[in-house]
């Protein structure tokens, strides 16, 4: 994968330099007070749901987000996504490096392709530059959990239908490089922060696991295992004056016996649904999740973990320098293996606000406090109470490059 990611980043540094291209670059960085929660977050080897938890510092520097957008040809066009954050494991990080091309269309019709390494056409909430949000610092846990474990790395094809009262797309896609997909969502649970991982960073996984007297240990995300192919498909349906609905089916196709670099193949498979609306200055967004994990590394072991969340967020816009969010969210694991312990399976909700002003082009500032109550058996491992509320407030300034 990284000699890919290699390539493709040539070809871009190679393409500004040819003839009559263009050139955009976006970027922020984002600095935060917190108030975080009183559980050890998952980002240190705990059981904790959000990013920031016990132990952690009240000022953070949250990250460092570069976006660069080549232009190449009307049709064609490179996009990448940096990040420098004080968690992951390099200096430097890429969360996406693709490049589309989507010819002129002057009919009803429409079509596209993309290659390289980008987010599937998921979420409805994060839509801005770095996987991030405009209504809320954190989202959902289903979003979360697409920025933790998935990512395209491969091909993508759209075709799109266009009149003035409606679109309508279809996608699929073809991909490799994400076989460990559902080892963070069995291990750990689901979790709700706003740190997606990069291509060649490694999420921690809980101390509770097996290890709870060693270093904090790490998993691969982006690994090719059994080298065959995953795929998804999916249909959307945008109506001006309703809304837009989009249907999601996706498979990895791992081999669940397959293992390599100690990492075994997750193979995995989920529905999504997500539906989004707009009454006057209101926004609804809608989306749930549903899947199945299933390991067998051995004859002597094997898991099967099912899966799902779903949410609700309204967010308000008062005026073109204000805008609010509130959001509603329910998330379970049912976890059986061959010992029937039930100490991966978990339940929980979350509630979270948030306020976002935005004075001026190069600045947002956002004030966000989200509490999460679940109860999973696991933490008492490590003499935990199995259920627990955790709150967390966060205040960021978000400065705008250039």
């Amino acid at each position: 994968m990284r000699k890919n990611l290699s390539a493709l980043l040539v070809l871009l540094a190679s393409s500004s330099t040819a003839g009559a291209v263009e050139f955009h670059f976006d970027g922020y960085v984002d600095l935060r007070a917190v108030i975080p929660g009183d559980q050890e977050s998952w980002m240190q080897g705990g059981l904790g749901k959000l990013r920031y938890g016990e132990g952690d510092s009240n000022f953070q520097f949250a990250e460092l987000v570069g976006q660069g957008v080549v232009q190449i040809t009307p049709a064609l066009m490179a996009l990448a996504v940096a990040r420098v954050e004080p968690e992951q494991r390099t200096f430097f990080d890429l969360l996406e490096a693709f490049v589309r091309y989507r010819p002129v269309s002057t009919s009803a019709f429409r079509w596209s392709v993309k290659a390289g390494a980008f987010f599937p056409p998921i979420s409805l909430e994060n839509t801005e530059i770095g996987w991030t949000s405009p209504w809320t610092l954190t989202p959902s846990a289903i979003n979360t959990w697409v920025g933790e474990e998935l990512r395209t790395i491969g091909l993508e094809g759209t075709v799109e239908w266009r009149s003035d009262a409606r679109t309508i797309s279809a996608y699929a896609s073809i991909y490799g490089w994400n076989d460990p997909t559902g080892v963070l969502v069995d291990v750990r649970g689901w979790a709700l922060h706003d740190r997606p991982t990069g291509l060649i960073d490694q999420p921690v996984l809980p101390y509770a696991l097996i290890y709870p007297d060693e270093a904090r240990q790490r998993t691969w995300e982006f690994l090719e295992i059994d080298y065959r192919p995953g795929w998804y498909a999916g249909a959307a349906w945008d109506e001006t004056g309703l809304g837009r609905i989009d249907v999601l089916y996706y498979n990895n196709e791992a081999d669940p016996t397959a293992i390599r670099k100690d990492v075994v193949a997750w193979r995995t498979d989920f529905w999504n649904i997500g539906f989004k609306t707009n009454i006057g200055q209101v926004t609804l967004l809608a989306q749930g999740l549903r899947g199945e994990t299933y390991i067998k590394p051995s004859p002597y072991y094997w898991s099967d973990t099912y899966y799902e969340s779903a949410y609700l967020l309204a967010g308000y816009n008062i005026t073109e320098d204000w805008r609010i969010a509130g959001r509603g969210e329910v998330f379970s694991v049912n976890d059986t293996n061959m010992y029937e312990s039930g100490e991966m399976s978990e339940h929980g909700h979350a509630l979270t606000f948030a306020v976002n002003y935005l004075p001026y082009d190069w600045l947002r500032v956002s004030g966000e406090v989200i509490r999460v109550e679940s109860t999973r058996n696991q933490r008492t491992i490590e003499g935990d109470p199995a259920h627990v509320v955790e709150t967390q407030f966060q205040l960021s300034v978000r400065f705008y490059l250039p």
